[in-house]
């Protein structure tokens, strides 16, 4: 595998944004609606829905989060994961690491990328599908204290192009 994209460029004077409570908005307990595309890049436009709960809480004075995903589609498929999130004050950067309770296996590459001052956050990685390179981007969005958005796409030619195959929209339901 290859390094993911840089997400922005800083000249050689600018100190890097400290971004490490960007995810601080995350921690607590959220309500999941989450669409999944069932086959991504194959065509296919069969959406399966998810409903759920997550848990996030911080760790090292919010340079780190780790958060507990339970998901479940109407016809009984679950999604059990977690993402643990980790800040690199050198860089400014945070890489997102997955794991899936059906392998129990860490995702690598992580996602790596960051957050702009108005609140976006984009983190990219280079993965294989089914044999081939793709890119993938994970989007964070539309944040407010109540409510957050995120899209996962993947893109067969090097992000010329984009398939989103993940779309959460989330719901706080506690601090």
């Amino acid at each position: 595998m290859t390094t993911p994209p840089p997400t922005t460029e800083a000249s050689a004077t600018d100190a890097p944004r400290d971004g490490q409570h960007d995810f601080d908005f995350a921690l607590g307990r959220w309500r999941f609606h989450l669409r999944r595309l069932r086959d991504p890049l194959s065509g296919s436009t069969d959406w399966v829905d998810y409903h759920g709960e997550s848990h996030a809480r911080a760790l090292w004075d919010g340079r780190a989060n780790i958060d507990e995903l339970r998901i479940e589609s109407a016809d009984g498929d679950v999604i059990e994961g977690l993402t643990l999130r980790l800040y690199n004050r050198e860089t400014g950067e945070w890489s997102l690491y997955w794991a899936n309770a059906r392998n129990g296996t860490l995702s690598l590459p992580p996602n790596v990328g960051r957050f702009t001052d108005d609140g976006r956050g984009e983190f990219y990685d280079r993965e294989e599908l089914n044999g081939r390179p793709i890119l993938v981007r994970f989007v964070w969005s539309e944040i407010t204290p109540t409510s957050a958005h995120f899209e996962q796409a993947f893109s067969e030619d090097d992000g010329a192009t984009w398939e989103v195959n993940w779309i959460t929209d989330q719901t706080r339901i506690e601090d």
